[in-house]
């Protein structure tokens, strides 16, 4: 009996990790004698052929690569927890969506944008989720902290990169290209 394919092998490796797990990560399960990057590359193409339009989805992320569950049988698998998934508030999101686009961000920059002073609540949970992080300070009186997104955030909303996140133009914000969404929002109380 012969070796797995390349493929079952990486298969393997990526379901036993349950996380995102490089093509660097992925050439050490081969040991010391691992096949070059392209082979390993060319075998996860072949992989994720072979898993279309199954119960299960190789995915390319920011943290390299997963296998996951297709976002169409979300329903179905879901009922296999009893608890429901996190919901976040208007402000967290916004929050987080501000960060996203304007990174590197300091705390009273996105008060500006949301016009509301922001929660440390806000930051917290964005922080302890892993989604957001101090990246440095402003050099500017007091220093403040700049916020950015972390690889969790892009690997959470499966994103390669913050380039795949969706232009504010297709996600309609207002202004001159969207003027009948530029309509004032109802103050929600504080953030």
């Amino acid at each position: 009996m012969g070796e797995p394919a390349m493929e079952n092998i990486l298969e393997a490796a990526l379901l036993a990790a349950g996380e995102p797990l490089s093509v660097d990560q992925l050439q050490v399960v081969f040991g010391d004698d691992p096949p070059p990057r392209r082979a390993v590359e060319q075998a996860l193409e072949r992989l994720s052929a072979q898993l279309a339009g199954r119960g299960v989805e190789l995915q390319r992320v920011a943290g390299g690569y997963r296998l996951q569950v297709p976002g169409q049988y979300a329903e179905w698998v879901s009922r296999l927890w009893d608890e429901k998934p996190a919901r976040y508030s208007r402000a967290v999101l916004e929050t987080l969506a501000i960060i996203a686009y304007r990174q590197p961000i300091t705390r009273a920059e996105i008060e500006e944008i949301r016009g509301v002073t922001l929660s440390s609540n806000i930051i917290r949970t964005l922080q302890e989720r892993g989604w957001v992080r101090v990246a440095g300070h402003r050099d500017a009186p007091g220093r403040p902290a700049v916020f950015a997104t972390t690889r969790d955030f892009l690997d959470y909303f499966n994103l390669g990169s913050l380039s795949e996140l969706p232009s504010l133009i297709e996600i309609g914000e207002p202004g001159p290209d969207h003027p009948e969404l530029d309509l004032p929002i109802p103050n929600q109380g504080p953030a």
